[in-house]
């Protein structure tokens, strides 16, 4: 009988998660970067020949806005969802069993909807005669002529509620491996709760921070479903242009160009991240 070595069991057990990576991100994304240096032909398809043109073409001045724009949004919306997230998780992981069980539920239950009918349902709350907008003229907080839809607002709005799960799910499997015990220990050495809060717990829950920032991050880069559903004209993302070369103008090689470039900005800071992780757990094992 053959005994295998535990790494060969290891790589046996991780071959269908690579095989998997392999055929539907790998072999795409190398798809998408061939097209990219490949001109467009008159029929929407992909010509002959190599071309620098459609790279060339994101050096364009008028992609800054767009670029500027969404990034602000991914950095906006991932800073509030960390901010709203991290104190969420560490209720969560204090409270106890029964009642975390629900909030977990109810944390996980905007992903048992499909995501198009979720930007609906915000869509008709946010519109003119929508119940959401109706509210709060009656309670005063908004003019009666105020346009809660079709703006940068209602695109951030948007892009909070649906990021935020992906937010506080790796906070909370952070803060429930957490020693609670040191947050005592702080305040019997004179700390305030919100001292201990930050300067104990916050540090103590630095990987989940990091895995959550990135997730979100990342995930809204790519929006453009919200943009075109509750933005208006002028609050498109790099999302949106890639949709718009590949349904209204048939320009595959050019969508190519953009979507590599997006990919590259998203995959560039998650191996910063990962380098930065493994130089700190060097230096910890140190």
């Amino acid at each position: 009988m053959i005994s295998r070595s535990p790494s060969s069991r290891q790589w046996l057990l991780t071959l269908p998660s690579l095989a998997w990576l392999g055929v539907f991100f790998v072999i795409p994304a190398i798809l998408i970067v061939v097209t990219a240096f490949r001109p467009a032909d008159l029929h929407g398809g992909v010509g002959a020949g190599g071309t620098m043109e459609n790279i060339e073409a994101l050096r364009d001045p008028a992609w800054l806005p767009i670029v500027w724009r969404t990034v602000a949004l991914s950095a906006a919306t991932t800073f509030i969802c960390l901010a709203l997230a991290l104190p969420m998780a560490f209720h969560m992981a204090r409270v106890g069993p029964r009642l975390r069980q629900i909030l977990l539920l109810l944390v996980v239950i905007p992903f048992l909807s499909n995501f198009l009918i979720r930007i609906f349902a915000w869509k008709s709350l946010l519109h003119p005669e929508g119940p959401l907008t109706k509210l709060l003229i009656s309670l005063h907080l908004v003019l009666e002529d105020a346009l809660l839809l079709n703006n940068v607002g209602a695109v951030l709005l948007v892009m909070i509620y649906t990021q935020l799960p992906f937010a506080i799910l790796p906070l909370y499997a952070a803060a429930e491996k957490f020693d609670f015990s040191l947050l005592d220990a702080a305040r019997d050495l004179g700390a305030g709760p919100w001292r201990s809060f930050s300067k104990v717990f916050v540090p103590g829950v630095r990987r989940g921070l990091i895995s959550a920032a990135v997730m979100v991050f990342v995930c809204s880069l790519g929006q453009y479903v919200i943009p075109q559903m509750v933005g208006g004209a002028s609050d498109e993302m790099i999302g949106s242009k890639i949709a718009q070369r590949v349904f209204a103008d048939r320009n595959l090689p050019q969508a190519s160009a953009l979507a590599a470039a997006l990919m590259l900005a998203v995959l560039v800071p998650m191996f910063v991240v990962a380098a930065w992780q493994r130089f700190g757990r060097k230096e910890a094992a140190s």
